[in-house]
């Protein structure tokens, strides 16, 4: 990128210098995003979680979900876990404040730093022209974008949602995946071929987009994709139910012999 297109970026980054605390909207007189209250309290995804799609949990170890059905992605890490104050900034950042992926990129960085120096690409959660359009830009693909420049690992554009699919939020897992299904396709081969690839996206709720984005990678030639998000949707816990009142005393003499 030459210095007259850097122009406008720098701009927009000093602007955000000195203004109001992105979680309370109070006033900071410093260089950071938040004040010192909303910093401490950022839900940090530092553990435990599951090694192998990055929710967080209860305790360490592959989750229940994992266990059942894993996703394509070899590792997913993220930076907080979903909750109201990160929620926010991702809603503000997917609708219009562009400008937060320089906050979201630094925390990125970091976590980029601590599981993921091996990277070769950086890819990124591609939309359909017409949902591009309409939104105006790919919040995942800025944050990509944004974190590639601070790491220095290259870009990797050569992957396109070639159809629309249904909102994912109303759907169950099994619904998501059916909906993404085939959904992307991938232009430029050759560079992914024997590569290592990290996914950039702003959040992981069941994992079924980066998976089969995932998946998609891979038959391609990639030798290794990860996920990396700013947030992910902690692990719902188990709730055991208790037995209903005519089964709570449950004897032997209850059982209905067989072979007989």
């Amino acid at each position: 990128m030459n210095f007259l297109k850097r122009i406008p970026r720098i701009f927009e980054r000093k602007q955000k210098i000195n203004y109001t605390c992105e979680g309370c909207g109070k006033e900071v007189f410093s260089e950071g995003y938040f004040c010192k209250d909303c910093f401490a309290n950022l839900p940090w995804n530092v553990g435990p979680y599951c090694p192998l799609c990055g929710r967080a949990g209860k305790e360490d170890g592959v989750c229940l979900e994992c266990k059942e059905k894993r996703l394509f992605a070899d590792r997913a890490r993220s930076v907080w876990t979903h909750g109201e104050m990160t929620a926010t900034i991702v809603s503000r950042l997917k609708n219009g404040a562009k400008y937060l992926r320089f906050l979201c990129a630094e925390q990125l960085e970091e976590c980029y730093l601590s599981h993921f120096t091996g990277t070769d690409l950086l890819a990124f959660v591609p939309m359909t022209k017409g949902a591009e359009k309409r939104r105006g830009y790919n919040q995942s693909r800025l944050l990509a974008e944004e974190l590639s420049g601070r790491v220095g690992v290259p870009l990797y554009d050569g992957v396109i949602k070639q159809r629309e699919t249904d909102a994912q939020k109303i759907l169950s897992r099994r619904e998501r995946e059916e909906n993404l299904r085939g959904c992307f396709h991938v232009v430029k081969r050759k560079e992914l071929r024997g590569k290592t690839v990290l996914i950039i996206d702003d959040t992981l709720t069941t994992g079924s987009t980066v998976s089969e984005l995932s998946y998609t990678l891979k038959r391609a030639g990639a030798k290794e994709v990860n996920v990396l998000t700013l947030t992910s949707v902690p692990r719902k816990p188990i709730v055991k139910k208790a037995p209903k009142q005519d089964e709570s005393v449950h004897t032997h003499q209850d059982e209905t012999p067989t072979g007989l």
